[in-house]
């Protein structure tokens, strides 16, 4: 296991308590929604159509969104890298009488044969926890010929003016846009992964991908934001979040 996923999965297991509650409430809704702003999928249309589908989310935590595509008549399997979260999601699929498989595994290295998906999905997730340049490849590898990877990160302009502190997003950039790869925080020593939209765009290529659709995502202006390094203000005027959409060519 490489450094970062050790470190990511030590601060996941340790911080899974914090979770339980929010991930209850998660599974109890119906209506699939993205993000900390929790904008619904009627709205942004993201999706395609579920029925059926063999389904992997890469980093499902406490497995709401699986939950959500279950419901929907997908096959769903969850990976995630932290094995408190996913006996979270164990005791909720008990309590919400909804079962599917939960795989404990790093998403850069996932233990599942080629072509095994007809979707790979990450809300947050493998999405910023991951290397880009590991799981993205790794992501590719998974869905069937013309199969799809959908993933929701953090925008690339929240991650050039997200201060290392426990100062809210500005209107300045601190940090460079070509500096954008991993991000180590120094108050929990968490690491996560950004990359330019450039070099974003080039990894899809170079693994075989064609984009189907970009979203940047609005928070509504009554919300109230979750975490103290993003306002609600910030997040309506600038995108805190973006969701891609990419599909196999072959």
């Amino acid at each position: 296991m490489d450094d970062h996923a050790a470190i990511n999965r030590a601060l996941w297991d340790a911080r899974s308590a914090e979770w339980v509650e929010s991930g209850r409430r998660a599974w109890a809704r119906d209506e699939i929604s993205w993000g900390m702003w929790r904008v619904p999928e009627r709205e942004l249309q993201v999706l395609p159509p579920l029925a059926g589908r063999d389904v992997v989310e890469l980093g499902c935590g406490t497995a709401y969104w699986s939950a959500w595509l279950a419901r929907r008549g997908a096959r769903v399997v969850g990976l995630d890298n932290s094995s408190r979260q996913l006996a979270t999601a164990r005791m909720l699929q008990g309590e919400f009488a909804l079962r599917f498989p939960l795989v404990h595994a790093d998403a850069e290295h996932a233990p599942f044969r080629d072509g095994s998906f007809d979707l790979a999905i990450s809300e947050y997730g493998a999405a910023i926890w991951c290397d880009s340049y590991r799981w993205i490849p790794e992501a590719r590898r998974l869905p069937r010929p013309r199969g799809e990877l959908i993933f929701l990160r953090n925008s690339v302009l929240f991650s050039l003016c997200a201060p290392d502190s426990d100062d809210a997003a500005g209107d300045r950039l601190v940090r460079g846009y070509f500096d954008l790869h991993r991000l180590q925080w120094s108050d929990d020593h968490s690491v996560t992964f950004s990359l330019g939209t450039g070099r974003l765009i080039r990894l899809f290529r170079d693994n075989g991908f064609e984009i189907v659709d970009c979203v940047d995502v609005q928070a509504p202006a009554d919300r109230t934001a979750r975490f103290p390094y993003l306002t609600t203000s910030w997040a309506h005027r600038w995108p805190s979040e973006e969701i891609w959409r990419v599909r196999r060519i072959h």
